[in-house]
């Protein structure tokens, strides 16, 4: 069911509810099952399950377990907590893996396709290992803020570090010398057929830029009814199936038919 409201409404909840979210926070806390489920804490837009060939829509609220994979659609967008208060936020038309290798809950996520942000407490300053897998890179933590980006070709990984420390290694060519180390500002690029390379700094305004060009986005492709309603593109939760399967190269597309997408951002400076 589609909450319907206004368009200057909906989209300042929109963008009130990712505000509170997108600069992580420690204070919220939730009661669920342990390490081995994650819940919605904020959802805006087209945010599924995908079981076999259709897509289950997700509410905030519901909670999530290992090995589900989450389809955010073009306007898709959600934050989920474990529980130990690390967060990870899925960006628009992306594909990832809760916990895909569930014999190691040290492995918080698989990235297939598209951007999340992941903040990874430490409880008590201690700290908290934690592992970030793409086609192309292990991206080890112990308590940062960084942001992993997946081009559509699975050649390229991107990873930009905010604040902390994360270990990169080649997934599919390691090498005597890895992993490479990143720390606050530095962002390295894993190419599919090449070693690893330097990494290079990237100015922390311009990481923060493409979690705003990402709110812009969802804003953007929100759908909206005729004479200027809005919505916030909800849904009931899981329990409902959606009764679509999953399309390509857009997962969890709502069927609406979006404006012309933004320019991209420019890419980071060396």
């Amino acid at each position: 069911m589609q909450l319907v409201q206004s368009q200057s409404f909906g989209n300042l909840l929109a963008a009130a509810a990712l505000a509170a979210f997108l600069v992580p926070s420690a204070q919220a806390q939730f009661s669920f099952a342990g390490d081995s489920a994650a819940k919605v804490v904020t959802l805006q837009g087209s945010v599924s399950l995908a079981r076999d060939t259709a897509l289950w829509a997700l509410a905030a609220g519901d909670t999530i377990q290992v090995r589900q994979v989450i389809v955010t659609g073009p306007d898709g967008y959600a934050a989920f907590q474990v529980s130990d208060g690390s967060t990870f936020e899925v960006f628009p038309s992306s594909r990832v893996t809760f916990r895909a290798n569930p014999g190691s809950l040290r492995d918080l996520v698989d990235v297939w396709l598209g951007r999340i942000r992941v903040h990874v407490q430490r409880p008590g300053g201690q700290p908290n290992p934690n592992k970030v897998h793409t086609p192309t890179a292990v991206i080890s933590v112990r308590g940062t803020t960084f942001d992993v980006g997946v081009d559509d070709d699975d050649e390229t990984t991107r990873v930009a570090v905010e604040e902390g420390q994360v270990a990169v290694e080649h997934r599919l060519m390691p090498r005597e010398g890895d992993p490479r180390v990143l720390n606050g500002g530095d962002e390295l690029v894993v190419y599919r057929n090449s070693p690893l390379a330097a990494t290079r700094r990237v100015d922390k305004g311009r990481i923060m830029q493409y979690v705003a060009d990402a709110v812009y986005q969802i804003m953007l492709r929100t759908p909206r009814l005729p004479g200027g309603g809005g919505g916030t593109g909800g849904s009931t939760g899981g329990s409902v199936p959606t009764g679509t399967p999953a399309p390509t190269p857009l997962p969890g597309d709502t069927g609406a038919t979006p404006p012309p997408p933004p320019p991209p951002p420019p890419p980071p400076g060396n």
